[in-house]
């Protein structure tokens, strides 16, 4: 008897969305295609326990589609534990659009992608991500209810971005206090890794607390705008992971902790706005806490984005967004000190605290 042995990427192609390690129990994996604008997207809805799925849409050149459907999956699942640790009513989606941005996007191609959104009936809400402009929103809402960050002047929260990189600011001081016993960043030396809307503004906040702020990008005019904007120091090493700084704070794409990284990092602290920053939340949680390096969880310090755009559905103003964003400093204190109590990493601590509130959510639904 001949028996037929698939190998991994067979495997892969076999089960492309059931298959993935990155598949964690999702509700619903919605495919959208479009030949008239050129629209390929996938919205991935993880969790809709806490209140309907939100979760900006992220336009990327992915190499394969199986990249973008890993990324939708990975993405929609971490937004799912931001609400839930943030104390959201909300549950866990993201979009991806398969293409680049710049040359791309349309605005037939954005409202073709809000009517898909649209048909889902508010299961899944929209917003804002890599590749997005407020703009961007603001043509969705011409043919669909069910999005977020769009224009003030439209009524919108506007751009996220300035209260995210906030809530990672706070995230950067807790981890501070928790380490140090000082929240004080004067004279630190903090790594910024993508300098995009929201690194900008926490290169802004960290320069105003007296941190000594180093910034890498891939764009060399955007790091010599900021430099000279808020006299931070050009990182010029092509080795980052081995920079000699107190904190690491990755702002752009995730998965920058990895096999190949980990071990060159000399930090005590890593916070930043990235999604997914680890990329085996498992293995390197636990080398990260055995090396005593402070992981600030990257769902729970990026939140202030969600909090913002949350706002347009409770109909709550900027003072209240700040207040909840900075409340992200305590959250963020609880969840180190219960994980060095518990002796788990912060990661798992940060996990058990929203995957309880869902359980009782989920529990009191059935009552």
């Amino acid at each position: 008897m001949q028996v037929d042995v698939l190998n991994a990427n067979e495997l892969k192609k076999a089960a492309p969305v059931f298959g993935q390690v990155s598949f964690d129990e999702h509700e619903q994996i919605v495919f959208c295609n479009d030949k008239d604008t050129g629209l390929k997207a996938i919205i991935g809805i993880h969790n809709t326990v806490l209140g309907p799925a939100l979760g900006g849409t992220r336009m990327w050149n992915y190499t394969s589609e199986w990249e973008a459907v890993n990324d939708v999956l990975r993405l929609s699942r971490g937004m799912t534990f931001k609400s839930a640790i943030t104390g959201l009513n909300l549950g866990g989606g993201k979009a991806v659009i398969i293409g680049d941005a710049k040359t791309d996007k349309t605005p037939a191609l954005m409202k073709r992608f809000g009517e898909f959104v649209h048909s889902l009936g508010g299961k899944y809400i929209t917003a804002e991500d890599v590749g997005m402009e407020t703009s961007d929103m603001d043509t969705v809402r011409e043919v669909t209810p069910y999005v977020t960050g769009i224009s003030e002047s439209q009524g919108g929260a506007g751009n996220p971005s300035p209260i995210t990189a906030y809530g990672v600011f706070m995230g950067i001081k807790a981890s501070a206090k928790f380490k140090y016993g000082s929240d004080d960043l004067e004279g630190k030396k903090v790594l910024v890794q993508g300098i995009g809307h929201v690194g900008e503004t926490l290169v802004e906040y960290l320069t105003g607390d007296g941190a000594e702020v180093y910034i890498t990008d891939i764009n060399e005019d955007r790091l010599a705008e900021v430099s000279k904007k808020y006299g931070a120091h050009i990182f010029t090493d092509r080795d980052i992971y081995s920079a000699e700084v107190d904190i690491y704070a990755p702002c752009a794409l995730g998965a920058t902790i990895n096999d190949d990284t980990i071990d060159r990092l000399k930090v005590d602290i890593i916070a930043g706005a990235a999604n997914n920053q680890l990329a085996d939340e498992v293995a390197h949680g636990q080398i990260l806490q055995n090396r005593g390096i402070v992981y600030a969880p990257d769902f729970l310090i990026n939140a202030g984005g969600i909090i913002n755009v949350y706002a347009e559905l409770e109909n709550y103003d900027k003072q209240e967004i700040m207040r909840k964003t900075e409340n992200i400093y305590n959250t963020t204190l609880r969840i180190l000190e219960k994980a060095s109590k518990d002796d788990i990493t912060t990661h798992f601590a940060a996990l058990q605290i929203a995957k309880q509130r869902i359980a009782d959510r989920k529990k009191q639904n059935l009552n």
